[in-house]
C-alpha cells in the first residue's frame, strides 16, 4: 500500500479542504490512536501546534479522536515542533502531534506525528496508520467507561524554554550581543526571545505578533528581507530567522548577508570535530546541500553523506550512521545530541557558542566555504504529472548536457505542496541559470 496522505513531512494541505478538513483530522487520531495503543497503561498523546487560525478547528477534532479510542491527551497550545518531540519523550507519551504547516501560509496547515521516543514516524508506521483509516477505526472503539480525558499543561513553555537554554554550553554567555530574532509570527513568538535573554543578550524581537493570519507573511527563515534590514539599522551582530514551527533556522550576519543551514552546519561541525565531539565521521545532508560544504568537510577528513529531501530522511541516516550532526540547506539541522528532530532555536545556540568562542563576528566565523553557484526555482502545477512529460524530459537532458561533469541538476516533486523544484549547480553560474531557465520552462508550458 502506497501513502496517500502522508508526504515528507506528515500530512499537509489547504485547511478547510481536504486532507485538512475536521472530519480527516479526526480519522487520522482514531487510527494513529489505535495504533500506538499497546500495553495496560494509561495511554497519552501531546498535542502541540502554531498560531494559525485553523489550528482551532484541528486541534479540537483530533483530540475528540483520540478521546474516543481512549487515549488521554495533554494539550501544550502554540509551542515549537522540536518542543512537543521533546514533550513526548519527557512525559512518558505514546505519540506526539503538531498542527503546523511549517513555512507554508496560514491558508495551509499540517498534522506531523512523533512516536514515543520523539521521533517522526516511519513510512511504514505511516501506511500502517492509513490502512487502520482506510478500514475503518470507528469499527473498534472501546466502551464508554474506557474514554480518555484531555488537560492542559500549564508549563510547557518554561519546560522547553529551560531544556533549550540546557544545550548552551556551561560558563559561556551572551552578553555584548545584539540580536534581532524574527519569530516569523509563529510557534516561537514567546520562547526564543525569552531564551535569548535569560542567556545574556540583548534582544530586539520581530515577528512576535501572531494574529492567525500572518504566519511566515514576509518574515520568518524564507522572506528574511526584514531581518537583514533590522539587523542593520539596529546595528546587531547577527539576526536569527526562524519558521513557523521553528524546527528550522536561517541566520543573518552583521553585514546582513543570508547564512543558511549549509554554512550553520559547517561550522557546527568543525567545532564539533575540533572539540572531539563529532561522531560518525561526517555529517548527514540532502542532495540539495552545496557541493562547497562537502570540499570542505573533505578538507577537513570528514565526510557529507547525502540523502532524500526531507528532515526525517536525515534523521534515519544518522541514526544508521552514528552522526550527530545533520540537517538541510533550508535550515533544518538536527544535532542528535539534544534534540530528536530539527530544532531552530538549539542549531542557533551552538552557531552563537562558537562565535563567543572565537570572539569573532558572524560573517568571519560562520562563513566557511564559498558557496558554488546553485539555483533553485519551484513552479506550481494543477492536477498534472509534468515531470512525465516528453517535453520536459527533453529539456532535462538539453540541461544536463549544458551542465557537463562539471555540475548536477536535481529535479523533484515537492512532498508537501503541489510544486516542481528545479536545482542546478556548477562551477559556471551562466549555464546553471540557463539550465534551471530551460527545465523550468517546459515544465510550465505543461503544467497549466
Amino acid at each position: 500500500m502506497t501513502r496517500k496522505l502522508f508526504g515528507t513531512d506528515g500530512i499537509r494541505g489547504t485547511a478547510n479542504s481536504e486532507p485538512m478538513t475536521a472530519e480527516t483530522a479526526l480519522k487520522v487520531a482514531m487510527a494513529a490512536g489505535q495504533q500506538f495503543t499497546r500495553g495496560p497503561h494509561r495511554h497519552l498523546v501531546v498535542i502541540g501546534k502554531d498560531t494559525r487560525l485553523s489550528g482551532y478547528m484541528l486541534e479540537p477534532a483530533l483530540t475528540a479522536g483520540f478521546i474516543s479510542v481512549g487515549m488521554d491527551v495533554v494539550l501544550v497550545g502554540p509551542l515549537p515542533t522540536p518542543a512537543v518531540a521533546m514533550l513526548t519523550r519527557s512525559l512518558r507519551a505514546d505519540l506526539g502531534v503538531v498542527i503546523s504547516a511549517s513555512h507554508n501560509p496560514y491558508q495551509d496547515n499540517g498534522i506531523k506525528l512523533f512516536g514515543p521516543d520523539g521521533y517522526k514516524l516511519s513510512d511504514e508506521v505511516e501506511r500502517d496508520i492509513e490502512r487502520r483509516m482506510a478500514n475503518g477505526a470507528e469499527s473498534a472503539l472501546p466502551p464508554p467507561d474506557s474514554l480518555g480525558r484531555a488537560r492542559r499543561l500549564d508549563d510547557a513553555l518554561g519546560r522547553y524554554i529551560e531544556f533549550v537554554k540546557g544545550s548552551f554550553p556551561r560558563g559561556l554567555r551572551l552578553e555584548g550581543l545584539k540580536i534581532v530574532v524574527d519569530c516569523a509570527n509563529g510557534a516561537a513568538y514567546k520562547a526564543a526571545p525569552t531564551v535569548l535573554w535569560e542567556l545574556g543578550a540583548e534582544v530586539v524581537p520581530i515577528g512576535v505578533e501572531p494574529d492567525g493570519f500572518n504566519i511566515n507573511r514576509g518574515v520568518g527563515a524564507i522572506e528574511t528581507a526584514a531581518l537583514e534590514r533590522a539587523v542593520i539599522a539596529e546595528k546587531a551582530d547577527l539576526g536569527i530567522a526562524l519558521d513557523g514551527d521553528a524546527d528550522r533556522v536561517v541566520m543573518i550576519d552583521e553585514k546582513g548577508v543570508r547564512l543558511d543551514g549549509d554554512q550553520l552546519m559547517a561550522l557546527v561541525a568543525r567545532t564539533w570535530h575540533a572539540g572531539g565531539r563529532l561522531k560518525g565521521g561526517g555529517v548527514v545532508a540532502t542532495v540539495m546541500s552545496n557541493l562547497g560544504l562537502e570540499r570542505y568537510l573533505a578538507g577537513l577528513g570528514l565526510r557529507l553523506i547525502r540523502v532524500q529531501v526531507g528532515d526525517r530522511y536525515v534523521v534515519e541516516a544518522m541514526r544508521e550512521g552514528g552522526c550527530n550532526v545533520g540537517g538541510e540547506q533550508s535550515g533544518h539541522i538536527i544535532l542528535t545530541d539534544y534534540a530528536t528532530t530539527g530544532d531552530g532555536l538549539i542549531a542557533a545556540l551552538q552557531v552563537l557558542a562558537a562565535i563567543v568562542e572565537e570572539r569573532r563576528p558572524a560573517s568571519e566565523a560562520a562563513r566557511l566555504f564559498a558557496p558554488l553557484p546553485q539555483l533553485l526555482r519551484s513552479v506550481r502545477f494543477n492536477g498534472t504529472a509534468p515531470l512525465e512529460r516528453e517535453e520536459v524530459k527533453r529539456a532535462v537532458r538539453a540541461a544536463e548536457a549544458m551542465l557537463g561533469a562539471a555540475g548536477r541538476l536535481l529535479i523533484r516533486k515537492s512532498g508537501t505542496e503541489p510544486v516542481i523544484r528545479v536545482m542546478a549547480e556548477g562551477d559556471d553560474e551562466g549555464r546553471v541559470g540557463r539550465a534551471v531557465d530551460e527545465v523550468v520552462r517546459a515544465v510550465e508550458r505543461v503544467a497549466g
